[in-house]
């Protein structure tokens, strides 16, 4: 057993971000309930080494076709979840979902005018290993426009979906990357308040973990409670 370490909100992106356009529609107008948990939600689900294959990791190619491979700057993403005392979080699942080299999204209702690229799906997952290690080989997202105000870019940023022992432990996050000067910019990023919690959010670049002549390495890390604990989009006032 370890400390407890209550939530600081003021790391944590409020339900109601004017700046963020669409969060004026979708935030509450009323407190959020807190629902009960039962035995399903408590105890699942629970991982094993069959849920996550090593091409499920892979986003260059568990899209492409034979000999074919993703267009794009190839990067490895990589870091560890840990708990709020450092601990290391084994057999965690996490799963990601991106844009392609483009910014454009393998998505129906994605009408962004960059090309969509056969071999690339966006989608990845991998289960952390005993020391709570977890790896990703895909290619750097593109920044692309968005309907917020006249000229507004996203940043390139990778979606994060991390899951905990229970059903109801799943959270959400964005990762971004070092000396991206659209990061400054972008209203989704500074619907987090704190400067320092912004900082975590952003990838490292590591040189020491490159892939020579072929990847380029950053280091996310992920804190699940803590002092330094990981911003997480779906932790929400009431929640």
């Amino acid at each position: 057993m370890g400390d407890y370490y209550q939530r600081d909100w003021g790391q944590h992106p409020p339900a109601l971000s004017p700046d963020y356009k669409t969060s004026v529609a979708r935030s509450p107008n009323a407190a959020l309930l807190s629902l009960p948990q039962g035995v399903g939600e408590i105890t699942g689900p629970c991982f094993g080494a069959g849920d996550a294959g090593p091409e499920d990791r892979d986003l260059i190619h568990n899209h492409a076709r034979p000999g074919e491979s993703a267009i794009g700057e190839r990067i490895v993403l990589y870091g560890r979840v840990m708990d709020g005392d450092g601990r290391p979080l084994p057999r965690t699942l996490i799963e990601i979902w991106q844009a392609n080299a483009g910014g454009r999204y393998r998505h129906r209702n994605d009408g962004y005018l960059a090309p969509l690229d056969p071999n690339f799906g966006g989608t990845g997952r991998t289960l952390t290993d005993e020391a709570g290690h977890y790896a990703f080989h895909t290619v750097k997202p593109g920044a692309y426009p968005w309907r917020n105000w006249a000229n507004t870019w996203r940043p390139a940023h990778i979606h994060l979906s991390i899951f905990g022992a229970g059903f109801a432990q799943r959270l959400i996050t964005q990762c971004y990357f070092e000396g991206d000067p659209l990061i400054a910019h972008c209203p989704i990023v500074h619907t987090v308040a704190d400067e320092e919690a912004r900082a975590a959010l952003v990838a490292a670049l590591d040189l020491n973990a490159t892939i020579p002549f072929d990847s380029i390495a950053y280091r996310f890390d992920i804190v699940l409670r803590g002092r330094r604990s990981t911003p997480f989009e779906n932790r929400q006032e009431g929640a």
